[in-house]
């Protein structure tokens, strides 16, 4: 049955995934660490559908409190999905977009691109190194390495960033097939990715505590008290991080 193919599928993706990515995780992790640790942001950004990457770690119960979620509204799948589609093939736009973020050298950006092509996240990718911070990429090296880059440096993400964690799905994502049915259906980028950066944050945690640094986390605003301290955590942070 296709439910449990897709299980195997995901499993011994995600095994893969952790087995021969734990260094570039642990080494994002440090630079994350850093920035928390110095009283600054990890802005993270995607388009499309990887918009939800930055979403999953930006404003959570048990998510850091210092994410800066880029989601940047010509990116998005609302109101039409096309139009997404067209943006993140432009160049020049991405990158004049952080001129509207308090950012600093300090900060750690972490891009999610499965394709890594597109001339929207290589754009970023540049200006975050050219203000000094360093960046870190989700991108499927499997993907990126059949395609060609439509950014006119030639560039893919992975090219540009301090650490590429490579997302171990297969190129197209789709990864199920069966006879009868042209296409290859149902995609795991996503759950392998959204693994990576929970895996991000809580080694992230883990490295800040060490350090001796306790790091502002959020609690669910469904506990009693959960609204009250959400809220001295938002009072902190909202002029770093422009989503609040």
């Amino acid at each position: 049955m296709k439910f449990r193919e897709y299980q195997g599928v995901i499993t011994r993706q995600l095994e893969q995934q952790f087995d021969e990515e734990a260094a570039n995780i642990e080494k994002a992790a440090e630079y994350c660490a850093a920035s928390v640790c110095s009283g600054r942001v990890i802005h993270v950004f995607g388009c499309g559908h990887s918009q939800m990457f930055a979403m999953e770690v930006f404003y959570r119960a048990g998510g850091l409190v210092p994410v800066n979620a880029l989601l940047i509204p010509h990116l998005a799948l609302f109101p039409k999905a096309k139009l997404s589609t067209l943006q993140e093939r432009v160049e020049g736009f991405t990158g004049n977009y952080l001129e509207l973020e308090d950012v600093d050298p300090r900060d750690t950006m972490i891009i999610v691109s499965i394709s890594g092509r597109n001339a929207g996240v290589v754009d970023m990718a540049l200006e975050a190194k050219k203000i000094g911070m360093t960046v870190v990429a989700l991108v499927s090296k499997q993907f990126a390495g059949t395609t060609s880059s439509r950014h006119s440096s030639g560039k893919n993400l992975m090219d540009v960033a301090d650490v590429a964690i490579d997302i171990k799905c297969v190129s197209g994502d789709a990864a199920l097939e069966m006879e009868g049915l042209e296409p290859h259906f149902c995609g795991t980028s996503t759950v392998l990715g959204m693994s990576v950066m929970e895996s991000i944050i809580a080694q992230t945690v883990e490295n800040c505590v060490k350090a001796g640094y306790t790091p502002p986390i959020y609690v669910s605003s469904n506990l009693d008290k959960g609204d009250a301290i959400n809220d001295e955590h938002i009072r902190k942070y909202n002029k770093l991080i422009s989503c609040l």
